[in-house]
């Protein structure tokens, strides 16, 4: 097999990795390009081309998030994760480790962690690697990255919740949110909401955005329901689809661009949080971007119109 088909065959694994130890799409492609550049100009062959590669992208994915976290110090307003349709990677003996991973709330968690923490943790506890390749991976003795590893573990099952939702039983609950949300139906969001549920957003100060969040099913609830029925009647659609291993829906103005995305948190039988990510620098990926302001001056002109009054 050429380098070329060893890289390929691994690349939905190095791309996984560079995604949860950097939460973003762009940044995890390059570090992923960067490391078949370095793997294709690297004189000899490596003993295992797996283990090189995943040390490679892990050290790249490692530098980028030490100067990434500098920028988003300074970022506009709450931070999330580039929002990630589809994990290309699967392994069926770590199926739960890599769902639980990829979610919003999880990869919120890791940006607690320092660097080294995150890259130890993503390593060996969602990928499986021995410490011996961990260490190799990030320069450091196996030693100090059992302790790392502790260390990531402790802050990670910490912030955890302490209910984890059926798969089957969050995809009905989330049917049943979008439904009710498309028809503008307060009574059965609110049924849905946890009391305390929060509705949060992405801007990075470059799109409209609800001040710094929405709080308690009451308001949540009410502020859904608003804007919904204006936003399709504009032409708008929202796109129900599984966002970072969660319930979600992309929505889309009338040219099928795409103006944000809705990712949910369902624990315990309702929606606890409720994250958009609004920012145009985050939603490439998925598509044509909108320009949200002029979405939102065309929806609340819709909201105006008589027979609404």
């Amino acid at each position: 097999m050429s380098r070329a088909e060893e890289f390929e065959e691994l690349r939905p694994l190095l791309f996984s990795i560079a995604y949860r130890i950097l939460g973003s799409v762009s940044e995890a492609e390059d570090a992923v390009q960067e490391t078949w550049l370095r793997y294709e100009s690297f004189p000899a062959q490596p003993a295992s081309a797996k283990g090189f590669l995943a040390a490679t992208v892990s050290r790249i994915a490692i530098d980028v998030l030490r100067s990434a976290r500098v920028r988003r110090e300074e970022y506009a307003g709450q931070w999330f994760p580039e929002p990630l349709l589809d994990d290309p990677y699967e392994d069926p003996e770590r199926s739960a480790e890599l769902a639980d991973s990829v979610s919003m709330a999880a990869l919120l968690l890791l940006e607690r962690l320092s660097p080294l923490e995150r890259a130890v943790f993503v390593l060996r506890e969602v990928f499986g690697f021995g410490f011996g390749e961990v260490a190799s991976a990030v320069g450091r003795s196996e030693a100090a990255c059992r302790q790392l590893a502790v260390r990531a573990r402790r802050h990670m099952d910490a912030g955890r919740a302490r209910f984890e939702a059926d798969r089957r039983e969050r995809k009905a609950l989330a049917e049943r949110f979008f439904d009710a949300f498309r028809e503008g139906d307060v009574d059965g969001l609110r049924e849905l909401l946890a009391a305390d549920v929060q509705m949060v957003g992405d801007s990075g100060g470059k799109a409209p955005l609800w001040g710094k969040g929405v709080f308690g099913a009451e308001h949540v609830a009410r502020v859904l329901a608003s804007f919904v029925t204006p936003f399709v009647r504009i032409g708008g659609v929202v796109e129900t689809h599984e966002l970072n291993g969660q319930p979600g829906a992309i929505f889309r103005d009338r040219d099928g661009r795409v103006v944000n995305i809705l990712a949910l948190d369902i624990l315990d039988g309702q929606v606890q949080t409720i994250r958009a990510v609004i920012n145009p620098d985050k939603l490439g990926h998925l598509g044509p971007v909108a320009d949200a302001w002029t979405v939102v001056r065309e929806t609340n002109r819709a909201r105006r119109r008589p027979e609404d009054l």
